[in-house]
C-alpha cells in the first residue's frame, strides 16, 4: 500500500531530493485550542482517503429493528469517551495542512435512516450479476465507496473547512433485516480502534444505556510522538539508500493482471471463510485419528505469513507461466504498535497506531505452502526485530504521498504499490448474549483500497473459532470473477496444505 514504481532515474532522483517529512506542512495550528495538527502517518492517510483508500466501514446485519434512540445515545457516548470520534478533519486551503479540531458544542452525530424504498433505490444503482450477492454485502460495498472527504468525482482533496470523521446509517433491507453501518476516516480510527468501537457500542446497547454521559478529553497524540526513544533513529545516508532500494525494487514487482486501468474505481469485497475444523487445522496442531497435522502454531508461523504465501501461489498460478519463470511479489504487513509504544496504549485508545513493513519474495511456481509461509513470516519477523516498522515509518509515508501525487510513477497509473496487504494479527471475536439480544446475524469490518494500495487487502477475523476474511480489491482494475477465483484458490491451497499428516501436502 505504500511504494511506487519509478519509470526513470530522473523521477527517482527528484523524489529522493525531498525530505520525507516535507510532505507534512509545519505551519498548521489547529483551528481550536482543543485540537492538534495531524502527525506524519495521519497526514498520509488524510491524502489517501480522498483518492479512495482508507474509508473504514463496520457493517452489522440485524434481524431485529435497532432502537434508534438507544443507538443514538450510545454513539454520542462513544464520541464523548473518545474525543477523536467527535473531531472534525480541518484542511487549511492555503497551506494544505490538516488538523483535528474539537467542536466547541456537544457532539452532534445523527443516524441517517433509510427505509425500504430508499434502500431499494440505492440497491438499483449497484451491479449485482445473477443476483448472487446479498443485499447486506451490497450495502457494505456501497458504504466503502461513500466518500465525504472528497469534493468531486476526480478524487482531489477536499477544501471544506471542517468534515466529520464518523458517520452512522441504518438501512432497512427487508421486512425482517436491517443493516447498521459505521463509517470512519482511517486517520482517526484504524482497524484495532474500529474493533474496539464496535465492542463498546454493542456493550452500551446491550446494557441499555439510555442517557448521555458527560466528560471532557483531549485527542490522543499521533504515533510518531509515541515511538520509544531511539527506535526510529536512522542515519541520513541509510535513509537515502533504503529509499533508493525500495524504489529500484519496485521496478520488478509483479501484479495480478490489470483488466481496466483507465476507468473510475470503487472498492469491492470477496469473503474467504472457513469452518471451525478447517480453521483449526490451519492455525494449530490437530490430532486426527492419532495422527498429527501441523498448522501455523506448530511451525512458529503467524497466520499472516500463511495468508500471504497462499496469495502469492494463487496469483502466480492464475497466469499459467512456465515453472522456471520467476516473479517478484510484494506484501505489506501492518502492525498494531499500541503494545510497544511509549506510553503503552490499549486497544481502546482510538487513533491510527499501525505501522507497515514491506517485503518482497521471488516465486517460481514450485513452492510448497508451508515452506513459502515460513520464508514470508521470517522475513517479516526479522524486519520487525530490527525496528523497520519504526525506522522506515517516515520513508513509507513519504513514498505513499509521492505515489498519490504522481500516479504515473506506478504501473499503468494503477496506484498499486504491492500485490497484497495483511495484518500481523487477526481480530479475535466471540459471539455473546449481547449479539442475540441485539439481533446480530453477521458483521464485517474492512476499509476501501481503490486509491493508492494493494491489489488485495486482507482483513481477517477469527470469530467463534472460524476464519472470516474480508478481501477488498479495486474494481474494475480487477474483476469480481478474477478475485473470486483468486480467493477460492487461496482457500484451497491453505486447506490442502493441512490435509495430510505432518503437512507434507503443498
Amino acid at each position: 500500500m505504500h511504494f511506487f514504481h519509478s519509470p526513470n532515474p530522473t523521477s527517482l532522483s527528484l523524489s529522493l531530493s525531498l525530505s520525507p517529512m516535507s510532505e507534512q506542512p509545519t505551519d498548521a495550528p489547529p483551528p481550536h485550542p482543543t485540537g492538534r495538527p495531524v502527525g506524519g502517518t495521519e497526514h498520509s492517510w488524510c491524502k489517501a482517503v480522498p483518492t479512495g483508500t482508507g474509508i473504514t466501514v463496520l457493517a452489522l446485519l440485524l434481524f431485529k429493528p435497532p432502537d434508534l434512540s438507544l443507538l443514538q445515545t450510545a454513539l454520542r457516548n462513544l464520541q464523548t469517551t473518545h474525543p477523536l470520534l467527535r473531531s472534525h478533519l480541518h484542511l487549511n486551503p492555503t497551506t494544505h495542512a490538516f488538523a483535528f479540531s474539537l467542536p466547541l458544542s456537544p457532539p452532534l452525530l445523527r443516524i441517517q435512516p433509510f427505509d425500504l424504498p430508499s434502500t431499494a433505490r440505492i440497491l438499483q444503482t449497484i451491479s449485482n450479476p445473477n443476483n448472487k450477492l446479498s443485499t447486506f454485502h451490497l450495502i457494505l460495498e456501497h458504504e466503502l465507496n461513500q466518500n465525504p472527504w472528497q469534493d468531486d468525482a476526480t478524487g482531489s482533496a477536499t477544501d471544506a473547512v471542517n468534515v466529520d470523521v464518523f458517520f452512522a446509517r441504518v438501512y432497512r433491507l427487508s421486512e425482517g433485516e436491517w443493516a447498521l453501518t459505521l463509517r470512519l476516516h482511517t486517520a482517526a480510527c484504524d482497524r484495532t480502534g474500529a474493533a474496539a468501537v464496535l465492542r463498546e457500542l454493542m456493550g452500551m446497547m446491550g446494557g441499555g444505556v439510555g442517557r448521555e454521559i458527560e466528560g471532557e478529553g483531549e485527542i490522543n497524540l499521533g504515533i510518531e510522538e509515541c515511538v520509544p526513544n531511539g527506535k526510529a533513529n536512522k542515519p541520513f545516508w541509510a535513509r537515502g539508500v533504503d529509499m533508493l532500494g525500495y524504489s529500484l525494487n519496485s521496478f520488478r514487482f509483479s501484479n495480478l493482471d490489470f483488466l481496466d486501468a483507465g476507468s473510475p474505481r470503487c472498492s469491492q469485497v470477496v469473503r474467504l471463510r472457513m469452518g471451525a475444523d478447517e480453521t483449526g487445522r490451519v492455525l494449530s496442531v490437530q490430532r486426527d485419528e492419532s495422527q498429527v497435522i501441523k498448522g501455523c502454531k506448530s511451525r512458529g508461523i503467524g497466520l499472516c505469513g500463511a495468508l500471504a504465501a497462499a496469495g502469492f501461489i494463487a496469483a502466480r498460478s492464475s497466469k499459467n507461466l512456465p515453472d522456471d519463470q520467476w516473479e517478484k511479489y510484494a506484501v505489506v504487513t501492518l502492525i498494531d504498535c499500541r503494545p510497544i509504544l511509549d506510553p503503552v496504549l490499549s486497544s481502546h485508545d482510538i487513533g491510527f497506531y499501525h505501522s507497515a513493513i514491506l517485503n518482497t519474495h521471488d516465486i517460481n511456481g514450485e513452492e510448497k505452502l508451508w515452506d513459502l509461509a515460513n520464508r514470508t513470516y521470517t522475513s517479516f519477523s526479522n524486519a520487525k526485530n530490527n525496528n523497520k516498522h519504526f525506522s522506515d515509518m517516515a520513508d513509507i509515508n513519504f513514498l505513499m504521498c509521492k505515489a498519490i501525487d504522481n500516479p504515473g510513477l506506478t504501473p499503468s497509473s494503477s496506484l498499486r504499490t504491492s500485490f497484497i496487504s495483511v495484518f500481523e494479527d487477526p481480530v479475535i471475536d466471540h459471539s455473546s448474549e449481547t449479539h442475540v439480544e441485539l439481533g446480530v446475524r453477521d458483521y464485517i469490518g474492512c476499509a476501501s483500497v481503490h486509491g493508492v494500495g494493494p491489489s488485495i487487502a486482507l482483513f481477517h477475523t477469527i470469530r467463534d473459532g472460524e476464519l472470516d476474511c474480508a478481501c477488498v480489491y479495486p474494481s474494475p482494475l480487477h474483476s469480481r470473477e478474477q478475485m473470486e477465483e483468486l480467493v477460492e484458490n487461496m482457500k484451497k491451497i491453505l486447506v490442502d496444505a493441512c490435509s495430510s499428516v505432518d503437512g507434507h501436502a503443498s
